[in-house]
């Protein structure tokens, strides 16, 4: 079986991206899902250790992580373990993971397969100013709406972040 890909190579330097500010991290879009075919997104992130995202599931792509810089607290399933620069994680379709930036910054590269997913950060982040972290928020976010607009691309929220969790 052989798929019809309607799409262009393409080659990004660093620095070049879509570059997003969104939940208190930067996250440049090195590939969307209408480039890919609805194959795959890419991103690299920077974060600082306030970040930490709620436990969720996804139910329709995987995600594919490889830490640059820092150090990232990730749980996945049953399991928790900190990984460093080099860590690979690989995180399948319908198992509960969060993660949390335990460095004063981490950098890392992922991938969402298949994609979908990579809408919503356009969705719910905004551009840019520059290839920083943003400022620091006005006030907490919109938690009920967050969790409400991630359904909608087949991702539940479980719990809280590992911040919450651990004081």
């Amino acid at each position: 079986m052989t798929t019809a890909f309607n799409t262009k190579p393409y080659l990004l330097y660093s620095g070049q991206g879509r570059a997003l500010w969104h939940l208190g991290a930067l996250m440049n879009f090195k590939a969307l899902g209408e480039e890919t075919d609805g194959q795959f997104w890419a991103v690299e992130g920077l974060a600082d250790k306030h970040m930490a995202v709620p436990l969720h599931v996804h139910s329709r792509e995987a995600e594919v992580w490889y830490i640059l810089e820092g150090e990232i607290r990730f749980t996945i399933g049953e399991e928790t373990k900190v990984g460093g620069p080099g860590t690979f994680a690989y995180i399948p379709p319908h198992v509960p993971h969060t993660f949390q930036v335990v460095s004063e910054t981490a950098r890392w590269f992922g991938f969402g397969i298949a994609a979908g997913l990579d809408q919503w950060f356009f969705e719910t982040g905004e551009p840019a100013g520059a290839l920083t972290l943003p400022p620091p928020p006005a006030g907490p976010p919109d938690v009920e709406q967050i969790v409400a607009s991630l359904k909608a691309y087949g991702t539940d929220t479980l719990g809280p972040p590992p911040a919450m969790i651990e004081g």
